[in-house]
């Protein structure tokens, strides 16, 4: 039998999975699939060097970039340093 890989999962905690964070493994796992895809389908039509140098690259770069994306967190958040002011649209009435 393969080796086994644990999911940890705690309260309030994201899913981890050999560092991959949250939404970040299906990211991870999205580079995986597209590398080969694109690898295989440039096998077929033009050959095995390119196939090979582009599935190295799609898989390398995609999960370059997901690691740096996890960096900033699960979620973007804006880092602007202004002042936001919204429009009231309704105005209080005194009873």
């Amino acid at each position: 039998m393969g080796k086994r890989f644990s999911i940890y999962r705690g309260l309030q905690k994201p899913l981890v999975f050999k560092g991959f964070k949250g939404k970040f493994i299906y990211w991870g796992l999205a580079c995986l699939v597209m590398g080969l895809v694109l690898a295989a389908i440039t096998v077929a039509m033009v050959s095995m060097l390119l196939g090979i140098v582009v599935l190295i690259a799609c898989i390398g770069g995609g999960l370059f970039y997901t690691a740096s994306q996890q960096k900033n967190g699960l979620h973007n958040k804006d880092k602007s340093q202004s002042v936001f002011v919204h429009q009231a649209y309704f105005k209080n009435k005194h009873l």
